[in-house]
């Protein structure tokens, strides 16, 4: 694999080498895609856009002939650049090696994708560039690691519904719960961030209040942990914490507009609400009466 990481990289000569055998696959290539995001886990790099350069190249299925010069018959460029846009308007990620990992895996959900060689750098850090490089094969990564099921969101303002609204929802999707902002004085901050927090961290702590009434439920805080619930059928109670502050756009509001905006992150087929009115969202919700 590391003589066919370098052959994807470098110079077409050389790359020659790289296409040897009875059928080499062809391949597309984007590069020296350079963008401005957040990124980092130092204090440090928050709030700081640096320069992230990226070069993709892709291993494709030979294109069914004859192709008359229809772009729909053949995977486009700006799909690999798309990738990288989405993955990086999703969430702040602090490691280039998860941004890889996500470009790569919705590169490779392309029907026409076979295999994707990826090279991620940060070209801001000084007078060198540091960087990772990755391969992955469709033929190596799991079906279901492609895409996640799509969950059903429960907003729940009583959390002794939380029994009533699994009985209710059993079958119908895996399920995401969100707790309501405890009822309770906070402390005060004078700063509106930390201020932010401490109200997220009081909803961290009643979702792991709420997962202690049911075996079943598991507290998780991540994107990457919430589509590995979803794949295997776990209950997920959201700690909004993380994955809030580090939205590229954060949300705002209470507990059910930070429901309805997990809802539409996770393309959720639906959000319920339990206990309080069902509100405007821009994906379908109905209020569940138990």
């Amino acid at each position: 694999m590391t003589s066919d990481l370098s052959h994807a990289f470098d110079h077409p000569d050389a790359r020659v080498a790289g296409l040897v055998g009875d059928d080499p696959a062809d391949r597309i290539s984007v590069r020296d895609y350079v963008v401005e995001v957040e990124i980092g886990a130092f204090a440090q790099e928050r709030g700081v856009l640096q320069k992230v350069r990226f070069n993709i190249v892709v291993e494709v299925a030979k294109v069914p002939q004859p192709l008359d010069d229809d772009v729909d018959l053949i995977l486009s460029y700006d799909r690999l650049t798309q990738a990288v846009g989405h993955e990086l308007c999703a969430e702040r990620v602090n490691l280039l090696e998860t941004l890889a990992e996500r470009v790569a895996l919705r590169i490779l959900a392309e029907p026409q994708a076979l295999r994707v060689f990826l090279r991620i750098e940060k070209i801001d850090r000084g007078p060198y560039d540091l960087g990772v490089e990755i391969v992955r094969s469709k033929a190596a990564v799991a079906v279901d690691a492609l895409a996640a099921p799509r969950p059903v969101v429960v907003y729940l303002g009583d959390p002794g519904a939380l029994t009533g609204a699994i009985a209710a929802l059993d079958g119908a999707a895996p399920l995401i719960i969100v707790t309501a902002v405890p009822d309770l004085p906070l402390p005060v901050s004078g700063d509106p961030q930390g201020q932010r927090r401490i109200a997220l961290l009081a909803m961290e702590q009643a979702a792991w209040a709420l997962a202690g009434r049911d075996a079943r439920c598991f507290v998780v805080g991540t994107r990457t942990e919430l589509d590995w619930a979803l794949r295997n059928g776990q209950i997920s109670v959201w700690a909004p914490s993380r994955m809030v502050m580090d939205a590229v756009v954060p949300p705002q509001g209470d507990g059910l507009a930070l429901a309805a905006w997990l809802a539409a992150q996770m393309q959720a087929l639906e959000l319920v609400v339990v206990g309080v009115p069902a509100p405007d969202a821009t994906i379908p919700v109905r209020a569940l009466v138990l």
